[in-house]
């Protein structure tokens, strides 16, 4: 491990990597073009195999409970641990870390530093990733982090991380540019919606059908297998939903993962 500034926890959710979409955990995930994130970075470093790591917790304990996961961990380096918002914006600028690890409250209001950090960085940093640890489940901070893209973005309860192991796939992911939900988010999500949303009334009964799968978290050979139809007849009624949600093609936002927050939150997009 290299060094780092002191100043997080152990915690830990089911959660899901892309590689298996299909897994009992629900969660909607993709992978960004790492090839033009690296080319992105502001000083053109070559990508690492070691994850550099900026951490942004206001509580002491949790604090140090992170770090000292991190410390133990492979190929993860951590390089900062903040207390309030204004030192992690500086580690991020100083620094330039992979990925930034934070809880959405911390000083100065305790409100939604985290979220509106990780909207900032999109704009800023594209290529660092972003993995909100949070107490409670915030549905309107979920949507909101992943409103400007899902790659490199990640929403996990830390009372659902099991062990290092969970809190490391996820840094990993992240730094890939896979995005992660924690599925009691997605869970939250569904029992609240009410999809009164105009864009998703434009949708064909059979459509809102395979919307609701990929917002499960299906793959297209699921959803093919479940609705007894090919591949390629999915692919096409989901070419069909992103054109009906008005969800163009992007370099930063991955349509299927807009397209499931978009269903679940029953709001505009």
């Amino acid at each position: 491990m290299g060094g780092m500034h002191r100043g997080g926890a152990v915690l830990a959710p089911q959660l899901l990597v892309c590689a298996a979409p299909d897994i009992p955990w629900t969660v909607t995930c993709a992978r960004r073009d790492t090839a033009g994130a690296d080319a992105r970075r502001p000083d053109n470093r070559p990508p690492s195999l070691t994850i550099r790591v900026v951490v942004g917790e206001d509580n002491f304990l949790v604090r140090e409970g992170i770090s000292r996961a991190l410390e133990r961990m492979e190929n993860v380096e951590l390089l900062a641990a903040s207390e309030d918002l204004e030192s992690l914006k500086a580690s991020v600028e100083t620094l330039e870390p992979d990925v930034v690890l934070t809880d959405i409250r911390m000083p100065p209001t305790r409100t939604d530093e985290g979220i509106r950090l990780a909207a900032d960085l999109r704009r800023t940093h594209p290529s660092v990733g972003v993995v909100i640890l949070s107490q409670h489940i915030e549905l309107a901070y979920a949507t909101t982090l992943f409103a400007e893209g899902s790659d490199g973005r990640a929403y996990l309860l830390k009372e659902r991380l099991r062990n290092q192991q969970d809190l490391q796939q996820a840094l990993q992911a992240v730094a890939e540019g896979r995005s992660l939900v924690d599925s009691r988010i997605v869970e939250r999500l569904l029992t609240r919606s009410q999809h009164t949303d105009p864009q998703l009334n434009r949708l064909t009964p059979r459509e809102r059908e395979t919307l609701a799968m990929i917002a499960e978290g299906h793959s297209n050979g699921a959803i093919a297998e479940q609705l007894q139809i090919t591949k390629r007849a999915v692919e096409r009624q989901i070419n069909a939903i992103f054109v009906k949600l008005e969800l163009a093609e992007s370099g930063d936002v991955n349509r299927r993962v807009r397209a499931a927050l978009l269903y679940l939150a029953g709001e505009p997009e």
